[in-house]
């Protein structure tokens, strides 16, 4: 499959005020507080202006078990802090207590996650946009009937499944540090998904993963797996992900792709042992944007939480093409960036346990393997599914208006600024300057001259916070 590029790119971006507000539990190191860190990060660079922002809605009970089974959604639904007492063979059995603690709305922020990924594979799948973001979503661990590592439902399965409404073949990509068990063990056995998992392997969670792990019957050779050892660096990560990922776009030729940043594959991160920086994390997504394929962004793991919006942030900006200041602009969270207040952090001097050799016996197996691949896969044609979301057909809406009346927020908010409007003039705000001594070296990287922060809407109409 060529490298080529979008066009004029159009990017969704899904986000809900309240995911922040979800607490784990005092020091449990999963925090949904770095989501609306991240969320006020690309606000004050000004990146929302080339986003279309949307609230997504959540994911209803009936959406959540298109893949998880009735009875785990509904403890899930059912459970709180004060009735654990009644729940005590059920938590045993869906795996949840330890690292998956009950906390207050454990459901309803499943429903967040779930709904953003479910609206940008809808969002996908009709054609609205090239590229759709869901910091929200990336928890590749959970099962059809279990929680695990920190994730209780599963949003990247319900957004390929409903991507496989409209695609043949779709390819999901895992750069987390833990391996994508979750998404692997739910398509394991079908030849429509290629999972790529590339990961911390050998006694870390959680603990599958292994480079003979390749899938079985319909699915065999469309599982890959790319075990990796403590401290790989920028260069070698590149050096394998780029000719791997280039010979399974050639080999499998996906009309859709998922990219999951699990952003504890970074430096310093509370729990991880690798020795990436933004940048190179952030190749991994640039590398597949070339390909003008379909893609999906989610988040995923990332527990050293500055790092993991100055992460995602960059990859936002990386997919909209705009270089953002490595100043930070001043933000609600300014104080966790102490104390340079720079975007960007720098690799470590731990040592790279992953060889050149190792490296590239390793890559040398996965393409043997991806040789096995008879072809990519053709579909009987079928009936299309409806689709999970309904999104009301813009230009149809725009016909009709009525120009004596204000346009719904809804269409507002999905406009894109043009790019002649990006100058350094009047209308921006010198507040950094003046209150922080901090100019940004770049128009892109202030705040909206108001303060305010532009929102825009989903299709539900409502403005994220």
């Amino acid at each position: 499959m060529a490298v080529q590029q979008h066009g004029k790119t159009r990017i969704a971006y899904y986000y809900d005020g309240d995911v922040g507000n979800y607490y784990y539990g005092q020091g449990h190191p999963m925090k949904p507080h770095r989501i609306r860190m991240t969320h006020n990060l690309l606000l004050n660079y000004g990146l929302y202006r080339k986003l279309e922002v949307y609230r997504p809605i959540p994911a209803t009970f009936e959406e959540m078990t298109k893949y998880h089974s009735d009875d785990y959604m509904m403890f899930l639904k059912n459970i709180r802090p004060d009735n654990i007492s009644d729940y005590t063979k059920q938590m045993q059995r869906f795996n949840v207590g330890e690292d998956c603690p009950v906390f207050d709305g454990v459901f309803e922020f499943c429903q967040l996650s779930c709904g953003g990924s479910l609206a940008a594979a809808t969002k996908l799948n009709r054609r609205r946009a090239d590229i759709a973001i869901n910091w929200m979503g990336g928890l590749h661990h959970a099962k059809k009937s279990e929680a695990s590592g920190f994730c209780y439902s599963n949003d990247i399965v319900l957004a390929i499944l409903e991507l496989l409404k409209y695609h043949q073949r779709v390819l999901y990509v895992d750069i987390d540090i833990h391996h994508g068990d979750g998404v692997e063990e739910a398509f394991y056995t079908t030849d429509r998904v290629m999972t790529v998992s590339f990961h911390k392997y050998g006694e870390y969670f959680p603990g599958t993963g292994d480079l003979k792990d390749i899938g079985a019957e319909k699915g065999k050779y469309y599982a890959l797996n790319f075990p990796l050892r403590d401290g790989i660096d920028d260069e070698s990560y590149e050096r394998i992900f780029s000719p791997v990922m280039r010979k399974v776009m050639e080999s499998f030729q996906p009309s859709a792709i998922v990219l999951q940043c699990g952003a504890d594959s970074l430096t310093g991160d509370r729990l991880g042992c690798f020795n990436l920086t933004l940048r190179g994390h952030g190749k991994c997504v640039a590398f597949l944007k070339k390909f003008a394929v379909p893609l999906m962004l989610v988040g995923g793991g990332g527990y050293t939480i500055r790092n993991v919006s100055r992460c995602w942030t960059y990859e936002t900006s990386v997919a909209v093409d705009t270089e953002i200041a490595n100043e930070l602009p001043y933000n609600d969270y300014f104080e966790y960036f102490g104390p340079d207040f720079k975007l960007h952090i720098e690799k470590s001097n731990m040592t790279n346990q992953n060889t050149q050799d190792y490296l590239e016996k390793t890559m040398t197996r996965l393409f043997e393997n991806l040789r096995e691949l008879p072809y990519a896969p053709s579909v009987q044609m079928q009936p299309t599914e409806p689709d999970a979301l309904h999104i009301p057909d813009k230009s149809l809406i725009e016909d009709h208006l009525n120009p004596d009346i204000r346009e719904p927020v809804a269409m507002t908010d999905s406009h894109i600024e043009h790019e002649a409007e990006f100058f350094d003039g009047a209308r921006e705000p010198s507040r950094d300057v003046q209150s922080h001594k901090r100019p940004a070296a770049s128009p892109i990287a202030i705040a909206d001259s108001t303060g305010e922060k532009k929102s825009k809407t989903d299709e539900s109409g409502t403005p994220p916070d």
